[in-house]
């Protein structure tokens, strides 16, 4: 335990996702031992991220205005939706640059043992985008661990009474892995080897 304001520090760090107790020393001690560490800019930063970011009114992806780029961009092929669980899996999947179509981003996963269920999810959403016809495939791009496929198990049973193609990301993938870590490569042959979703 360290004195007062740098332990808070420290505490404030090791909060957040993937910063254990070590990182977060390590990193408090790099602020307070870094003269030339621009702090105040830093303090600005994440009040303007605050203050500014937001979710899409469409997808759902993270924006600083009510449409992102995505959405807004008219090259994007209309008729085809890519399912993802968080705003960081549309930022894995556009590094493929194998993907033209939209997106739709749940919030989260199923997972009864977190207290997340469907209705906790971005899903009436989904299948409000879905109600004028206009998407042909809906690609399920969940991550490969026992929330993701319950999740996609989910979804697939949900879309069976709309006529369209409901299909998965193909083999590749690590099974127990997210779509953040997976390399541009391994994304890339996921998509091209997706599967229809068996009714």
């Amino acid at each position: 335990m360290y004195e007062g304001i740098v332990q808070e520090l420290i505490d404030e760090l090791g909060r957040l996702p993937g910063i254990g107790p070590k990182s977060a020393q390590r990193i408090a001690f790099h602020i307070v031992q870094t003269e030339t560490f621009d702090v105040k800019r830093l303090g600005e930063i994440l009040l303007e991220v605050r203050e500014k970011v937001r979710f899409c009114v469409e997808c759902g992806n993270v924006s600083d205005q009510d449409r992102c780029n995505i959405c807004r961009d008219p090259r994007r092929v209309r008729n085809l939706i890519c399912v993802v669980e968080e705003a960081k899996d549309v930022v894995a999947i556009e590094r493929t640059r194998e993907f033209r179509g939209l997106y739709h981003v749940l919030g989260g996963a199923i997972s009864p043992i977190d207290g997340v269920g469907p209705d906790d999810l971005r899903i009436r959403e989904l299948l409000a985008r879905l109600a004028d016809g206009t998407v042909d495939e809906v690609i399920l791009a969940t991550d490969p661990n026992l929330e993701g496929e319950a999740t996609a198990t989910y979804l697939s049973r949900l879309l069976r009474t709309i006529e369209l193609k409901v299909s998965r990301l193909a083999s590749g993938l690590p099974v127990g892995g997210d779509l953040e870590y997976a390399d541009e490569v391994t994304l890339g042959r996921a998509f091209e080897g997706r599967r229809l979703v068996e009714h």
